[in-house]
């Protein structure tokens, strides 16, 4: 109990902090509502070509936007090579390469509309991977005031991730607004659990 009474007004100061911020991104995302009504750009997360194929037929309708793909690099010539046999011009394209996981998806992206002065982007992803992509987004992509609008894919896997993951998540966006580190490492205490747990 010494411990707790040592790093109390640590604690509290910690408290507040995530207070503040949880009051400030409601109102940075209803401002880039009102500010951007309709997206500006599309945000694909990469992880199953079906989300490309779907991207590139979406792209398709909205040829004046520009389209980050967040992904692998393995993944370059396949991903050029949907978005070109669709017909989607490549300078409409940007492939991304630094995420290594989800939230490293929207942390690595956010600069890039930020710097666009984008406000407000389409998100595809799958089905069963869009409860978690909104939590991450809603923190990241909220602390700079952009707002999104989901596009869900259709999977196989109709079973939501986890809230144990969308919870880890959660923190890891949170600590990535205060320290401006996504805690990449944490991601694989969850799927330890997840092993452990379906043993």
């Amino acid at each position: 109990m010494q411990w707790l009474k040592r790093y109390k007004s640590q604690m509290i100061a910690i408290g507040l902090g995530i207070c503040l911020l949880s009051s400030f991104i409601p109102v940075r995302l209803a401002i880039a509502r009102i500010q951007s009504p309709t997206p500006q750009a599309i945000l694909v997360l990469e992880g199953a070509s079906a989300r490309i194929y779907f991207a590139a037929q979406f792209a398709l309708s909205h040829p004046d936007l520009p389209i980050w793909v967040s992904g692998e690099p393995e993944h370059f010539l396949l991903n050029r090579a949907i978005f070109q046999r669709a017909g989607v011009s490549l300078t409409q394209v940007h492939l991304d390469f630094c995420a290594v996981d989800t939230v490293t998806n929207f942390t690595c992206t956010v600069d890039d509309f930020s710097s666009k002065n984008i406000h407000h982007v389409y998100l595809i992803t799958s089905d069963y991977h869009m409860r978690r992509s909104r939590t991450i987004a809603t923190v990241v992509f909220g602390s700079r005031g952009i707002f999104v609008t989901p596009h869900s894919v259709p999977s196989q896997n109709s079973q939501p991730e986890s809230w144990l993951r969308v919870a880890r998540d959660f923190l890891r966006s949170f600590f990535w607004v205060i320290t401006g580190r996504t805690g990449a490492s944490l991601r694989y205490l969850v799927s330890l659990i997840d092993v452990v747990k379906f043993k």
